[in-house]
């Protein structure tokens, strides 16, 4: 067998926390935070637990979903005063122009921003009263990914490609190929969204051995299911994100009462498997960042 870097499970663990999202909100979380000084404080309790990444969903401080460059810019200021981690922004949106989502790019200058790599069917399904608790489409057509990327390359920010189905990751090698992500390539595998590919194991193994050469990766597993990913990502060499934008639960019944809980229990699933948890100035080395 020859050696395949991505899958090594001997490299550190990079953890990352997804704070807030931008579907739910503190009726169905009071955990989720809101304010700047709420974002600083989640923050510093998932580095405190192992996290050294944050990725970021603006909001205004009433909870509102925000794309404004003064709120995305406060929130980054009062997280990095409380704890030295990476700053990772969201892009993703319905209705937002991409001007407006570069434009906060540009202006605050995270380490690392998400770029959603297809349009796809985007739903949350409960099986128990058979009806969909949201549905739409999420359109990301190529000629606004190569915006995104334009814009990223420009401002020396690195892209993390979230792949939400297995097209998605073909998607990723076609920017490879054309030279307009460099190694290491950033890339979420991101399982269990209704219209996605489905959040089991196997899957998980398939989307891992279709990454590209010089791929450095972790699993986004929504609801339940995340801690099974996780689990399996671990074992499969690649890195984990958790967080309330992603799943409230501890466990069956057990509401997370910050983003801290549920980097805790990941961090000790981490350590179970013997894999060591890669430091802020390791995850910066790894990932090649440039900025905060």
């Amino acid at each position: 067998m020859f050696y395949r870097p991505h899958l090594d499970p001997s490299r550190p663990v990079i953890v990352s926390c997804a704070m807030s999202g931008v579907v739910a909100n503190r009726a169905q979380c009071p955990a989720i935070p809101y304010t700047p000084e709420e974002y600083a404080k989640e923050a510093k309790r998932a580095y405190e637990a192992g996290a050294v990444a944050m990725h970021i969903h603006a909001r205004t401080p009433d909870g509102t979903p925000s794309f404004a460059i003064e709120d995305y810019r406060n929130i980054r200021d009062a997280i990095v005063a409380e704890c030295p981690v990476i700053i990772n922004f969201s892009t993703g949106a319905l209705g937002v122009s991409v001007e407006e989502r570069i434009a906060y790019l540009r202006a605050v200058k995270p380490a690392v921003a998400a770029l959603n790599m297809g349009s796809m069917n985007y739903a949350k399904y409960n099986a128990a009263k058979k009806k969909f608790v949201f549905d739409f489409v999420f359109p990301n057509p190529h000629a606004e990914i190569m915006a995104f990327v334009a814009a990223m390359r420009e401002e020396g920010i690195r892209p993390e490609m979230e792949c939400f189905d297995l097209g998605h990751v073909g998607s990723a090698r076609v920017l490879a190929d054309m030279g307009l992500v460099d190694r290491p390539y950033m890339m979420s595998l991101v399982m269990g969204v209704v219209g996605g590919i489905p959040a089991t194991t196997e899957n998980l193994c398939h989307m891992a051995n279709q990454l590209p050469e010089g791929a450095e990766w972790q699993v986004v597993g929504i609801s339940h299911d995340q801690w099974r990913l996780c689990a399996a990502a671990c074992a499969l060499g690649g890195n984990v994100r958790v967080g309330l934008e992603d799943n409230f639960y501890v466990s069956e019944g057990q509401m997370a009462t910050s983003n801290g809980d549920l980097v805790a229990k990941v961090v000790r699933m981490v350590k179970d498997q013997g894999r060591k948890l890669a430091t802020v100035e390791e995850a910066r080395a790894r990932l090649g960042t440039k900025h905060v």
